[in-house]
C-alpha cells in the first residue's frame, strides 16, 4: 500500500496551494485516545495541548477554512479551567483536555450556531445541545464550531479539501472532517441526512462514524427531517470515533469506548443500485481492498441489494424534502431572499409532495429496515463505497451523496475508513455498514479491516 500524507501535514499537489506541515513528531499526530490519557496524567496540560490545536489551525485557516471562527480566549481559558481542576484531585474523563470541533448547526453556550446561513449571524444559544453537555462532560474541550454547508444541505461554502484546495471536501459536514484531516483537532462533530458525515470522512481521508439512528441525541440540534437526521463523528482511527460516540450515545443504545474483534468478520461486499455511478479507480480500489481483507482472513460474499432496494433513493428524497419543506415553511415566509437559490428551488419543489407519497415512503423505508435485518442475519457488516470516487474538483458541488443514502435511509451504522487513492491522488474510502442498534459489531469489524489493511498514509 502506497503510504502518502493528506496535504494538511505538508503533501503540495502541483497547482495547488499547500497547507503547512505537521511535523512528524507533533503531538498532533497521536490519537485522541493517548492525548486524553497524557493530560489525564499530567505528562501534557490541556492548555499546552490547546494552543498546539489553536496554532495549528490558525496555520491552516489562510487555505482551509474549516472554522466559522475561533476564539482563543474562550478555548484557553476552558482548558485552563480543566488543568486547574485536574491540580485539585478532579477525576479526569475519558476525552480529557480533547479539543473537538463542533459541526455549526449544533449549539454550544457561547459559540454563535449559524447554520451556513447569513440567517443566523450573531444566534447564540442560551444551553448547550445534549451531544455538547456531554462532551464537556466527558472533559473534552470544544474548540470551535466548524463550517457546515447551507443548513446543512448540499449548497457549498467556503471550506477545502485538505489534501488539495482546488477541490471540495465534500459536505454538509465540510469543516469537520477537513478540520480532523489537516491535523487541527482530533476529533470533531458531524451530522447525516444523507451523505453528510461520510461523505466528507471519505474525501478528506479520515474515518467517519454515523450510529444507528437515534443513538446520538439531537436535541439543540437542527433536525430538518427527523425521520433521517443523524448525527455522527470524525476522527483519525476507528478506535477514536468508538471513544467520542460512547461518551455521547443515548440511553437505551450500546457504543463501547473499545472495540477489539475477536474473530475475522463475516462480509457482504455490496454494490447497490447506485454502482454505475462509481469511478473506473474507485471500483478497482473497491475491488483490490474487498480482496485484500478476504486475504487477511475474513469470509466475503459479494452481493447486490434485491430489487425491493431499488428505489430506495427515491424513498429518501420524498421523505427528506416533505419533512424539511415543512421544516423550512416559516423560516422561508420570512427570510425567502436570504435563501440561497439552490436551497430555496429545492424547497419550492420539495413543498409539492403530496402527503399520500409521503406515508407510502414511511410504510417502504419500515418494510426495507426489516429486509435488511434479514440479509445481514447470517454476516457482520456490508462493505461498500462510501462515494463514487474521490473528491471532485470545484468548490461549487459537496460530491454525490447516493451511496451513502441507502444506509442513512435505513438508520444502519456506518463507519468509513481510508483505503486508497484517485487518479487525482485524493483519499479513497471504504464503508463498512451493519445491523441497526448493532454499533459495537460494526465498529469491531470497521477496527478489523482498518488493521488487516494497514496504514494508508501517515
Amino acid at each position: 500500500m502506497v503510504v502518502r500524507s493528506p496535504a494538511g501535514p505538508g503533501c503540495a499537489i502541483a497547482g495547488a496551494p499547500a497547507l503547512p506541515d505537521l511535523a512528524a513528531g507533533s503531538a498532533l499526530r497521536e490519537s485522541a485516545i493517548r492525548l486524553a490519557e497524557r493530560v489525564a496524567a499530567r505528562e501534557l496540560s490541556a492548555l499546552q495541548l490547546a494552543g498546539m490545536c489553536l496554532a495549528r489551525a490558525e496555520a491552516c485557516e489562510p487555505v482551509l477554512h474549516a472554522f466559522r471562527g475561533l476564539d482563543r480566549s474562550r478555548l484557553l481559558d476552558q482548558a485552563r479551567v480543566l488543568d486547574e481542576a485536574m491540580a485539585a484531585g478532579a477525576s479526569p474523563g475519558p476525552l480529557c483536555g480533547v479539543p473537538v470541533g463542533v459541526k455549526d448547526i449544533i449549539d454550544a453556550q457561547g459559540w454563535e450556531t449559524g447554520m451556513g446561513s447569513p440567517i443566523y449571524d450573531g444566534h447564540r444559544p442560551a444551553a448547550d445541545s445534549t451531544l455538547v453537555a456531554k462532551l464537556r462532560a466527558a472533559g473534552a474541550l470544544v474548540f470551535a464550531k466548524t463550517v457546515t454547508s447551507e443548513f446543512a444541505f448540499m449548497h457549498p461554502r467556503e471550506t477545502r479539501n485538505p489534501w488539495n484546495p482546488l477541490h471540495t471536501p465534500g459536505g454538509s459536514s465540510s469543516g469537520s472532517a477537513a478540520a480532523v484531516a489537516a491535523g487541527c483537532v482530533p476529533l470533531a462533530l458531524g451530522t447525516q441526512t444523507n451523505g453528510s458525515v461520510i461523505r466528507p470522512a471519505a474525501f478528506c481521508g479520515v474515518v467517519g462514524f454515523k450510529p444507528s439512528l437515534g443513538a446520538l441525541s439531537t436535541s439543540g440540534v437542527l433536525s430538518y427531517s427527523p425521520t433521517l437526521d443523524q448525527p455522527g463523528c470524525h476522527a483519525r482511527s476507528v478506535a477514536d470515533v468508538a471513544r467520542l460516540a460512547s461518551v455521547l450515545v443515548e440511553p437505551g443504545f450500546t457504543i463501547s469506548a473499545a472495540v477489539e474483534p475477536a474473530r475475522a468478520p463475516r462480509f457482504m461486499a455490496v454494490r447497490t443500485s447506485v454502482w454505475p455511478r462509481i469511478s473506473p479507480q474507485a471500483a478497482q480500489v473497491f475491488e483490490a481492498t474487498v480482496s485484500r481483507i478476504a486475504q487477511a482472513g475474513a469470509r466475503i460474499e459479494p452481493r447486490e441489494l434485491p430489487p425491493e432496494f431499488d428505489d430506495a433513493l427515491d424513498v429518501h428524497a420524498t421523505l427528506m424534502g416533505f419533512e424539511a419543506a415543512r421544516w423550512f415553511e416559516p423560516l422561508r415566509a420570512a427570510h425567502r431572499s436570504r435563501l440561497s437559490a439552490w436551497l430555496d428551488g429545492y424547497l419550492e419543489r420539495a413543498s409539492g409532495i403530496p402527503e399520500p407519497h409521503y406515508r407510502e415512503a414511511l410504510a417502504t423505508r419500515e418494510s426495507l429496515r426489516q429486509a435488511f435485518a434479514g440479509l445481514l442475519a447470517e454476516h457482520d457488516a456490508v462493505l461498500t463505497p462510501p462515494a463514487p470516487g474521490e473528491a471532485p474538483p470545484g468548490l461549487d458541488t459537496t460530491g454525490d451523496p447516493s451511496f451513502c443514502t441507502i444506509w442513512t435511509l435505513l438508520g444502519a451504522p456506518a463507519v468509513t475508513l481510508p483505503c486508497g487513492f484517485g487518479p487525482a491522488g485524493l483519499p479513497l474510502g471504504l464503508q463498512v455498514v451493519g445491523s441497526e442498534c448493532d454499533d459495537d459489531r460494526v465498529l469491531a469489524s470497521a477496527a478489523w479491516v482498518e488493521r488487516a489493511i494497514g496504514p494508508v498514509y501517515r
